[in-house]
């Protein structure tokens, strides 16, 4: 985790330690339940942690915003970016029952008292939230149709409420299958965090 200091100076006592927590648990829970793949356990830090926390270097979440993760599998984006924004609300989603097991008993180990963790499917969703973050689970044009109608009309950050998305590859196929009503933009992580990985991956915010 030593990269969390090289791009979050900021950090206090309490979230290194929350951090430092991570790759035992993930490795622990991965040892029981698939959660996420496991080559990927080593390299946790970097592909999951990190690659997580593009959303905090494009956006400061205020205190008391609602975020809804969409997808969120073993916690991810959701529990890093509630680990950097304690007073934020973060609702984890997922329609596999044994994923939010895990998400909730990883929050209940970090004392993230700012995490609910929500089994079911985002039809099921009916809340109203300043922004919708995912990582790479659908097409984006399927997370916009599933994003929009949750969001709050009004916005109390420096930019309208929307859809955040992580995603790699090449995606102007992608942006153009968009509605034309929706506004996307794309920001390379690379301009973020300069580790090889993060070359051909992007967060678009679509509002």
């Amino acid at each position: 985790m030593m990269l969390l200091g090289k791009y979050f100076p900021g950090l206090t006592e309490k979230q290194k330690e929350q951090f430092e927590k991570l790759p035992p648990l993930y490795e622990d829970w991965n040892s029981k339940i698939n959660v996420i793949s496991r080559k990927d356990v080593a390299e946790l830090g970097l592909h999951h942690v990190l690659h997580s926390l593009a959303i905090a270097r494009f956006i400061t979440l205020r205190p008391g915003a609602t975020i809804l993760d969409l997808g969120t599998g073993g916690g991810f984006p959701g529990i890093p970016l509630a680990i950097v924004f304690p007073e934020t609300h973060f609702v984890l989603m997922d329609g596999t029952g044994k994923k939010i097991q895990v998400v909730e008993a990883i929050a209940k180990d970090l004392g993230l008292e700012n995490v609910i963790a929500r089994h079911g499917r985002v039809e099921e969703a009916h809340m109203k939230v300043d922004f919708v973050v995912s990582r790479g689970v659908a097409s984006l044009e399927q997370l916009a149709r599933w994003s929009m109608p949750l969001l709050k009309k009004q916005g109390i950050h420096a930019i309208p409420n929307g859809l955040i998305a992580l995603k790699g590859g090449n995606l102007s196929s992608e942006i153009q299958e968009l509605p034309r009503h929706l506004l996307c933009e794309k920001h390379a992580l690379s301009n973020y965090f300069s580790e090889m990985y993060f070359r051909e991956k992007f967060l678009l915010y679509v509002q």
